[in-house]
């Protein structure tokens, strides 16, 4: 089955609000879609499965999810307590090239401009398919926001013209972070090392940290 792009932002919060409160079993059958046992060997199965009920429609991972709206789509598991644990991936970070990279004109900026978060439970006591969908939120980032997000945008990739990405981890960044992405620690890409030579290292990514994204959710669902 294939769900056509939403043309306004009310179309897409109307499927959201469509498949709000279904089982990850029920909106599979919707799309008829099997259901994997687990996660473990599926990651990024269950954001997938979203995609195609509310019907993104990006060409590139650069560009936002449903992109003439220019919106980006984020699933946010939450754990019994209704926390965000992990930190949520945003895009790949740029290895090459990266020295004169303007803010307004990064991946980051594009993706977090404007987001549809949707919260799915996560419980490790709930069986997958039993697992339900949350609602909707369409969010904008406010100046705030924003301004924290560059600022740590900044410094990172700062690190990462300068070739020195290999120091950074999980503990440098206020909001966004940088973290090796690469299930399998044999998938490697070209990057610029220190010396300004090519080298061969894990791919990276930008991932939001979960306070940030907790505190989000507790701004606007817990008011």
């Amino acid at each position: 089955m294939t769900i056509t792009p939403p043309q306004s932002e009310r179309e897409l919060l109307e499927r959201c609000h469509a498949i709000a409160g279904l089982t990850v079993a029920e909106l599979a059958g919707q799309l008829d879609v099997a259901v994997p046992a687990n996660l473990r060997q599926h990651k990024g199965w269950l954001g997938e499965l979203v995609e195609k009920a509310l019907g993104t429609d990006a060409a590139s991972l650069s560009e936002p999810d449903f992109m003439a709206l220019g919106i980006e789509l984020k699933t946010l598991p939450l754990n019994a307590q209704g926390k965000v644990q992990e930190s949520t991936w945003v895009c790949t970070v740029p290895l090459r090239n990266a020295s004169g990279l303007r803010w307004e004109d990064s991946c980051v900026y594009h993706k977090l401009r404007h987001v549809l978060w949707l919260p799915v439970e996560a419980d490790a006591g709930i069986p997958l398919p039993e697992r339900h969908i949350g609602s909707g939120l369409l969010w904008r980032t406010d100046e705030q926001q924003l301004a924290a997000l560059r600022a740590d945008w900044e410094e990172l990739m700062e690190s990462v013209a300068l070739g020195q990405f290999e120091s950074l981890d999980a503990r440098h960044g206020e909001v966004l972070q940088i973290r090796p992405k690469a299930a399998n620690s044999k998938v490697l890409v070209e990057a610029i090392g220190p010396e300004g030579a090519p080298m061969q290292t894990l791919p990276r990514g930008f991932y939001l940290r979960a306070s940030f994204t907790n505190a989000l959710l507790q701004a606007h669902y817990f008011k």
